[in-house]
């Protein structure tokens, strides 16, 4: 086994991916340095991402996802493999290849499809989630839950990449400057039937990419247009889309959203705002900015703190 160690409005944000494009970006390394023991770890102050960022394993859990996308944990996780036949995982130094078993399972077939439908070698896929889910330390407000998770728009290569190279490689900007539409030089119809076959698989609710993007599947999707209510345009997501599952039927410790509207989503009005320049081209805040701490343990679904104190997945501490 990898030896695992570690490096709008507001509330509508934190359900979303936000910092997810800037952390597409970031490289890693093929040596990471664990995190420090934590000095007091049972401080009720202490935000929870320092926690469990500090679980390289998953629990020996029934697999089950708790809470909300942005304020939950996950049991009994399954690792993603880093490597299959339509597929890489990206990044591997942050070791967010974890995620529920459903979510797992869909980006295989969705791999597989992509593979099949644009004559692409696969599929290169970002952080999903925690080996426990629960905050991240960077780049996410979601993904907490193992039902999020973030795929590149830029097709896999034709070969198999190096631990060096899927820390080095940067995703492909898919946007032009100007932030007004794509560049047709690297958004193509693989990029489009990708999302499309991601849409369409019925456990998943919503795809957010850029409004660009967005704009660009308006124009160029013919036929069955249905699929197009799930894509919803987000701030950043210009090099990689980030996809949510609906939580599992009948379970209430897993709180999802509902759904959006069936429209698709491409009228004017819909897009209109995204594009008006105060959004483009924000001006920067002339406040000082607010110290972040984080939610605590205690913020959680109090059965994240079984999920935090449980033993260590046999299966892959064995491995």
């Amino acid at each position: 086994m990898l030896i695992r160690s570690i490096l709008i409005p507001l509330a509508f944000c934190a359900l979303c991916a936000c910092g997810g494009t800037a952390l597409a970006q970031e490289k890693g390394s093929i040596d990471p340095k664990p995190l420090p023991p934590l000095t007091s770890p049972n401080d009720p102050k202490l935000p929870a991402k320092e926690l469990f960022a500090r679980k390289v394993l998953p629990a020996a859990m029934p697999a089950r996802p708790i809470g909300a996308y942005n304020k939950g944990c996950l049991a009994g996780a399954v690792e993603m493999p880093i490597t299959g036949n339509t597929w890489q995982v990206m990044r591997l130094s942050r070791n967010r290849n974890w995620g529920d078993p459903d979510m797992i399972a869909l980006l295989k077939r969705l791999s597989a499809k992509v593979h099949k439908d644009t004559g692409w070698p696969g599929i290169l896929i970002g952080d999903i989630g925690q080996p426990r889910g629960g905050p991240a330390l960077s780049g996410h407000a979601s993904h907490q839950i193992g039902l999020d998770a973030d795929v590149w728009l830029t097709p896999m290569p034709d070969h198999l990449l190096s631990r060096q190279e899927r820390e080095d490689m940067p995703a492909t900007m898919m946007v032009r400057p100007d932030r007004l539409d794509v560049d047709p030089n690297v958004f193509t119809k693989g990029q489009l039937l990708m999302l499309r076959d991601a849409a369409q698989e019925p456990r998943v609710q919503r795809i957010f990419v850029n409004a660009a993007i967005k704009k660009a599947l308006c124009r160029e999707a013919t036929g069955d247009r249905s699929w197009l209510a799930k894509i919803r345009p987000w701030y950043g997501h210009d090099y990689h889309f980030h996809m949510r599952m609906r939580c599992p039927p009948d379970d209430s410790a897993c709180k999802g959203q509902r759904d959006q509207p069936e429209d698709d989503g491409c009228k004017p009005s819909d897009l209109a705002y995204w594009f008006k320049d105060s959004v483009l081209h924000p001006k920067p805040s002339t406040a000082p900015p607010k110290p972040e701490h984080g939610i605590t343990l205690a913020q959680l679904p109090a059965a994240c703190r079984q999920v935090l104190n449980a033993p260590a997945s046999k299966h892959y501490a064995k491995q």
